[in-house]
């Protein structure tokens, strides 16, 4: 599907329009985070393209139709499932970095590119806007990762902010797997309840269902336990939005606003423009057009 001149990774309906219009100079890449992919950005893709803007929501490496599935996550066999290493757990933040500027290469040098980045994937436009910081018009960070005082994800679940942060839908040995890992396809319903509670609490079932059906097992730790943090030269000259979800369970509120001050000390001439939802932690479900409408803002 094309929208305003630009190839959506997951299709949108086309809005009819009573005259022709010139594309958009405005382009929003939006980068899922862990086990999502482009299509959960479908409802946030079609409100931006209402307003015409332009729309490139990718898959990240080892996501959505780039999937690779563990043998015993299709057979559901749960205890193979536990330590069988994962066909993606070669892959790295480098990877996931390289994904999104091959993307931000291929669009035309006169638009204006807007950066968008979900969760785990904080750690994705960070290196990916370091190496594309001219590029850029600005980096929105959606209840994501910011890594400026530590290195990474792993580093900031650690902290006393994640306190009460829901973790009992990861499963298996990281040792082993190389992956950080859950089972979206399991049949135990307290399990699947525990999986929207984490990651999208603020739907209801039937809503929340088409969602964990298009999730993958694995998020390889290379993409998550290297240095994502960027540079001043680079990407702390690029201007940059946070989208506060107050309601999250995956990432706590003291957590985000932490690593908004942290960001905003380190780089006080360029301070974070800060937006807040009351929604959970997958607000392009529950409040897409409240979050279209915060980057259609662009502050």
């Amino acid at each position: 599907m094309t929208i305003g001149g630009i190839t959506l990774g997951s299709a949108v309906p086309a809005q009819a329009s009573s005259a022709p219009r010139e594309p958009s100079r405005r382009v929003f890449v939006l980068v899922h985070g862990a086990w999502h992919n482009a299509l959960h950005w479908n409802a946030v893709a079609l409100a931006l393209a209402r307003q015409g803007a332009s729309v490139i929501a990718i898959d990240l490496p080892g996501h959505g139709l780039k999937a690779k599935f563990p043998r015993s996550y299709l057979a559901q066999d749960t205890e193979a499932l536990l330590s069988e290493p994962s066909p993606s757990k070669g892959e790295t933040l480098d990877d996931y970095a390289h994904a999104v500027t091959d993307v931000i290469d291929a669009i035309d040098e006169s638009a204006d590119v807007t950066l968008v980045g979900h969760s785990m994937s904080g750690l994705v436009v960070t290196r990916a806007g370091d190496l594309r910081a001219d590029r850029l018009q600005r980096i929105v960070y959606v209840t994501a990762y910011v890594p400026v005082i530590f290195p990474n994800s792993l580093a900031y679940i650690g902290l006393p902010e994640n306190e009460g942060a829901r973790s009992a839908v990861f499963i298996g040995n990281p040792d082993l797997t190389g992956a950080v890992r859950i089972n979206p396809r399991s049949t135990d319903a307290a399990y699947i309840e525990e999986m929207r509670a984490t990651f999208f609490n603020d739907l209801g079932f039937d809503e929340f269902a088409p969602h964990l059906n298009a999730l993958t097992p694995d998020l390889p730790l290379g993409a998550v336990n290297g240095d994502a943090r960027g540079t001043a030269a680079h990407w702390g000259r690029v201007p940059r939005s946070y989208v506060r979800c107050t309601l999250d369970q995956a990432i706590p509120l003291a957590l985000q606003d932490r690593m908004i001050r942290e960001a905003d000390a380190a780089y006080p001439d360029n301070r974070f423009a800060v937006h807040s939802l009351e929604s959970g932690h997958s607000p392009f479900a529950s409040k897409a057009d409240a979050l279209a409408a915060i980057l259609i803002a662009g502050a």
